[in-house]
């Protein structure tokens, strides 16, 4: 059995591996969610595809010392699991911040990113009503008397109608410590932009736009049209976790993505 945990300097990086011997998957998660948000992919696309899921630092069952880090560090985090599989080339992607995370590793790694898989994501750095809005929410978060109010906000922003879902995550965020996240928060505010950079990726992409996103429309489209030979699939009526609460048609343009020039990349 492999060992769910790979090892970077300062960090212990858990993940989850469907196993099999398809196409690496390499899956991040966004703010505030972990591994498990990508539950719908991984039963749906293995064993045709290995589904491998990561816990970024100051998330899920990650294990780090709270020091500052950037996307840059997450996307070496993204390589130690890969280096841990054995695995020298996969397709890369997440959802918001594993985005942010996936297109540094293939900054970083080009020859180790056969695709990605971009979903409610952007190049940009963060706007000042962003930070601002931000800034607030996390101040507010370690208010105990007040924490499930904005539990429950965060909720409907990420996940929208879908009471299920809202139900089990407002659950594991208000058990959790509020201080955890204070590292991965710095990481997300003071984020550069690499719109600039795009036109350096190369391999194919698949950006996943939700109408009701946090990232704005306008965003995900020069993203997607900076990157060389992307496809730009808008999902109406879906939020942030778009994976989780429509998956279905997630699934279905992951899967139509990968079974084309992906997987003689791959090959």
């Amino acid at each position: 059995m492999l060992v769910p945990f790979a090892r970077a300097i300062d960090a212990e990086i858990h993940y989850e591996d469907s196993g099999g011997r398809g196409p690496v998957v390499l899956l991040g998660h966004e703010f505030f969610m972990d591994r498990t948000m990508f539950a719908s992919q991984a039963a749906a696309l293995s064993p045709e595809f290995r589904i491998v899921t990561w816990d970024a630092r100051g998330h899920g069952r990650t294990r780090d010392e709270g020091l500052p880090f950037t996307y840059w560090t997450a996307a070496r985090d993204a390589l130690t699991v890969l280096d841990q599989l054995g695995v020298e080339r996969a397709v890369v992607g997440g959802t918001s911040q594993g985005g942010f995370s996936a297109m540094r590793t293939a900054l970083l790694a080009p020859e180790r990113v056969a695709a990605l898989i971009l979903i409610s994501t952007e190049a940009h750095s963060p706007t000042p009503q962003e930070l601002a809005t931000s800034r607030r929410f996390l101040d507010r978060w370690r208010e105990p008397n007040i924490r499930h109010v904005l539990a429950e906000h965060m909720a409907h922003w990420l996940i929208g109608d879908d009471a299920w879902h809202r139900s089990v995550w407002t659950k594991r965020w208000l058990a959790r410590d509020p201080h955890e996240l204070e590292a991965a928060a710095g990481c997300l505010l003071a984020r550069d932009s690499i719109l600039h950079r795009l036109s350096e990726i190369t391999c194919p992409a698949l950006v996943i736009h939700p109408t009701r996103a946090g990232i704005p429309r306008a965003h995900a489209l020069e993203m997607a049209r900076r990157l060389a030979g992307s496809r730009f699939c808008e999902i109406e009526d879906a939020r942030q976790a778009v994976n989780m609460t429509h998956p279905a048609q997630v699934n279905a343009a992951i899967r139509d993505f990968l079974r084309g020039d992906v997987l003689t990349r791959l090959n």
